[in-house]
């Protein structure tokens, strides 16, 4: 037999995006359930970092103080390193932005905070163990979704549903929403080690070697994750070198690590592989569902802006579904707030995938002459201030006016 939930909103994924947004919304009052097909939020190399504008807004949410109380880094500088000299920093402590530091929170840690706050309003649920199996529609209207969990078949009827089930979401798929996947030329490979000691853990530094380039990004308590590129589908070429290939790669890239990495990383099981493309969603919903994080606007791991969208599409999301479920006419109302929310989101989401690309074009130059040119760009972006705080605002800081921010109720403390 199966169970059936009635609610205001379903969302599909409890990601940063889907927890987000389900937070806000139940804060204002509304019933949310989040279906999540994971027992647990561990999962490997997701991202950590949290940029200065989504602190602010996790801030307003009512979970940064919770976050701290348990282990944050605060991240000072960017350092960047071309053909082992330096070439680019940037101090974070100069922008100019309502919080100026990025910071690095483990994952499991985010999404369990932001669950502990959203369980304190009594219209959040959130089923683990939950792997949705497809919509319910009606009259072309999504207005639900079928799903398995441990006790069996459920359904959970709502009006409006919430695809955040990231970047290969099947919640698109099964909506028929069009998508266009532009891969990069290169994949990453990643694994973690410990900070060397001449490195300060409140730094992230990117190391380029020709057309080779990693990302050491800090993470708590003194470890620093490693990312460096390999060709597409280039995986079983590099390991069918050995390991001795991955220990030699970083010896040319960042050699303080090259001792840390042949302990920590003796055997590929050590490592990841993130299949690094981007993807364009033309619509993100249609009659009766929306699309939130990674699902609407899939970006690259490049100056880290993945999580930081999928916050602010959560904060940006929850007021305008809040607005539309307390006004008549509530299907159409809901509608129109998934047609703004991705006109409103759309340009920033844009301006951020621009901006990767093109550093990515950067970094895997292969001509002599543009490598002289690149080292030359980044020194004199370096030497003139003023270009470089425009630069680094504007990746940072999402314009005020796409969130509400005033209309987020803070969540309370549980002593309060």
């Amino acid at each position: 037999m199966t169970e059936t939930i009635t609610t205001d909103v379903c969302v599909v994924g409890g990601g940063p995006a889907g927890l987000t947004f389900a937070l806000a919304l139940a804060a204002r009052g509304h019933r949310v359930v989040v279906l999540e097909k994971s027992r647990t939020f561990e999962r490997s190399f997701r991202g950590e970092s949290i940029a200065p504008d989504s602190v602010w807004l996790l801030e307003r949410l009512g979970v940064l103080d919770a976050l701290r109380a348990q282990r944050i880094l605060d991240v000072r500088r960017m350092e960047l390193r071309d053909a082992g000299r330096p070439v680019l920093r940037v101090d974070f402590d100069s922008l100019a932005q309502p919080a100026r530091l990025p910071v690095e929170v483990p994952q499991p840690m985010l999404l369990g905070t932001l669950t502990e706050a959203a369980e304190r309003h009594p219209g959040f649920t959130l089923l683990r163990q939950t792997a949705v199996t497809g919509l319910v529609e009606q009259d072309g209207r999504v207005c639900g979704v079928d799903a398995t969990t441990e006790r069996g078949p459920l359904r959970v009827r709502a009006r409006l549903t919430v695809g955040a089930d990231g970047r290969y979401s099947r919640v698109r798929e099964w909506a028929g929403l069009p998508y266009r996947k532009i891969p990069l030329g290169r994949d990453f490979l990643w694994f973690v080690a410990p900070c060397p000691p001449e490195w300060t853990n409140d730094t992230y530094r990117i190391r380029i070697s020709g057309s080779q380039h990693a990302m050491c990004i800090p993470t708590y308590p003194d470890l620093v994750r490693v990312g460096f590129n390999i060709p597409k589908n280039g995986l079983r070429e590099l390991r069918a070198q050995g390991i001795g290939a991955l220990h030699a790669r970083i010896d040319e890239l960042a050699p303080e690590l090259s001792d840390a990495v042949r302990e920590a990383v003796p055997s590929w099981s050590e490592t990841a592989l993130l299949e690094i493309f981007t993807g364009v969603v033309p619509r993100w919903g249609r009659p009766g569902l929306a699309l939130l994080g990674d699902a609407a606007h899939t970006l690259t791991p490049v100056l880290a802006q993945g999580i930081n969208h999928a916050i602010i599409d959560g904060m940006t999301f929850a007021p305008m579904v809040g607005h539309a479920l307390a006004a008549a006419g509530v299907d159409q109302r809901l509608d129109e707030a998934t047609a703004e929310f991705q006109r409103m989101r759309e340009p920033s989401v844009a301006r951020a995938r621009g901006l990767q690309l093109r550093q990515e074009k950067l970094f895997a130059l292969a001509s002599p002459l543009a490598q002289a040119l690149r080292r030359t760009v980044y020194r004199l972006v370096d030497h003139t201030p003023p270009l470089k705080r425009r630069i680094w605002t504007g990746l940072y800081q999402t314009p005020i006016g796409e969130v509400d921010h005033q209309d987020v109720p803070a969540v309370p403390h549980p002593a309060g």
